[in-house]
């Protein structure tokens, strides 16, 4: 006798999405319609569908159903060890890469603070011999005026020796 999509999804307490996508790959002869449109399974096709349908749901059932522990469940037990150890071995090196970073970053701030002093000492010094030199500057330039004095008071003086050199050497 044929079933509908959702008779069958019951029976098999699925889904009627997965009786209806099971469905549509069947072959054509093997897919029925009522006079109202209506889709209908066939027992052949009902097979066939419960045969896919079915092998994932007792594979689901094997993996619920062992309570007892299996060589499988042991192995899975060593595996979850061992998995376990990595991942703490993993997080040691990972520890000790974040500890070396850490003193890296503490250097390179300590190398970069050392370079700032540096720096701004260099700045000050720079600074101080900018106003020396500016301070040599102003004495040179205020000390033209006395030194063209002495200059014009020597080139008078000479002229003078000169002048009365010829003088007395005339005489």
């Amino acid at each position: 006798m044929a079933k509908t999509i959702k008779q069958l999804a019951d029976e098999l307490k699925v889904s009627k999405q997965t009786i209806q996508y099971h469905y549509q790959r069947l072959p054509a002869k093997n897919q029925q319609k009522n006079s109202q449109g209506t889709n209908l399974i066939s027992t052949t096709a009902e097979r066939i569908i419960r045969s896919k349908v079915a092998k994932p749901l007792l594979a689901k059932n094997q993996q619920k159903g062992s309570k007892d522990p299996t060589k499988t469940s042991k192995e899975n037990n060593d595996l979850l060890i061992t998995l376990r150890r990595e991942v703490e071995d993993l997080k040691s090196q990972r520890d000790k890469q974040l500890a070396t970073k850490d003193r890296q970053i503490d250097h390179l701030t300590k190398l970069i603070d050392q370079q700032q002093q540096l720096q701004l000492a260099t700045v000050s010094e720079n600074r101080e011999l900018k106003d020396h030199v500016r301070k040599l500057n102003s004495l040179i330039e205020t000390s033209k005026p006395v030194q063209e004095q002495q200059v014009n008071d020597k080139q008078t003086k000479n002229n003078h020796n000169r002048v009365w050199w010829h003088f007395w050497k005339k005489d």
